[in-house]
């Protein structure tokens, strides 16, 4: 039967069995940016968890764009995935309700659930921007600036809220902390933040940036050195999420390790163990992040100079 069945190139017909069984062997992913090498880590951990079940992953990129991503979930839906996977734009779209409403499960990645009633996957963000923060206060710097302010997204604010904190606590106002909101959260976006932080007087310039992603403070030090800074003896920056270009640049750079293959991971396994497990019991996962500090952000200032 094989012998015959691989004699005549029989494929088999995916779409009755489907529409027999009410599901597909598949599970949707949908991303905000996946030119963001973070997403690509995250998505080979979906990918492991899939392939352990013998399911594929449909990968969808959402652009961060509201109308992009409800498309797409409603491709997903249609394709009777088994559950879906998302990181979601700013706001929540009502397409992930009607989603749960028809029994698929969605699971957030990288952001807190709304409430109890929904697994999610997430960081201590405040946590991670307060540890970027503390070291760079640690290190002298006393005028911080914080790249990524015009991000509605909930969990760059809270990266946000975690260095206000540090600052205001070190430094007993928000007066040390200036805050550059960039178009979007990419390298562009950081070589932005690098050239109105260069045009700043010096009595007010920040000696040191915090950025929402690896991606812009690329982009931030890519700027600060097209124009003659010295990293870090002049200027000292600390990322976001520890991606793999992040040690590679050529200023080695300081990051917040967040859990990328773990997030994707997990979040894939309480996916499946939900669509699966009539008994299954709702987690809100969150995970420490670490600092891990490189060459970008060493030398120690004292006076508002370079040590």
């Amino acid at each position: 039967m094989q012998a015959s069945i691989s004699a005549l190139g029989f494929v088999r017909n995916e779409s009755a069995r489907q529409l027999r069984a009410g599901s597909s062997r598949t599970i949707g992913l949908v991303v905000l940016d996946i030119a963001n090498p973070f997403f690509t880590d995250v998505a080979r951990g979906v990918e492991e968890a899939a392939n352990d079940e013998g399911l594929a992953v449909i990968l969808c990129n959402s652009d961060d764009r509201q109308a992009k991503e409800a498309a797409y979930l409603d491709v997903l839906a249609e394709q009777r995935v088994q559950g879906v996977l998302i990181t979601p734009t700013t706001v929540l779209s009502p397409a992930l309700q009607v989603l749960r409403d028809r029994g698929v499960p969605v699971v957030f990645v990288d952001r807190r659930a709304p409430g109890t009633d929904q697994c999610s996957v997430a960081v201590d963000d405040v946590l991670g921007g307060r540890l970027a923060a503390e070291h760079l206060l640690e290190r002298g710097h006393r005028r911080i600036a914080f790249v990524g302010g015009s991000s509605g997204l909930p969990q760059v604010q809270e990266r946000h809220d975690g260095v206000v904190q540090a600052v205001r606590e070190a430094c007993g106002s928000d007066d040390a902390l200036t805050v550059l909101s960039p178009a979007a959260l990419t390298v562009a976006g950081g070589r932005e933040a690098g050239e109105l932080i260069v045009g700043m007087p010096a009595a007010k310039r920040p000696t040191a940036a915090v950025c929402a992603n690896d991606l812009m403070a690329l982009g931030l030090l890519q700027e600060m050195v097209r124009h003659g800074v010295r990293v870090p003896e002049d200027f000292a920056i600390v990322g976001y999420d520890d991606i793999d270009f992040a040690a590679a640049a050529a200023v080695p750079l300081s990051s917040v390790r967040k859990p990328r293959h773990d997030l994707g991971r997990r979040a894939a396994e309480l996916l499946l163990d939900e669509a699966r497990d009539p008994g299954h019991r709702h987690e809100q996962l969150v995970f420490e992040p670490q600092l891990v500090v490189r060459e970008s952000s060493m030398v120690r200032r004292t006076d508002g100079g370079p040590a």
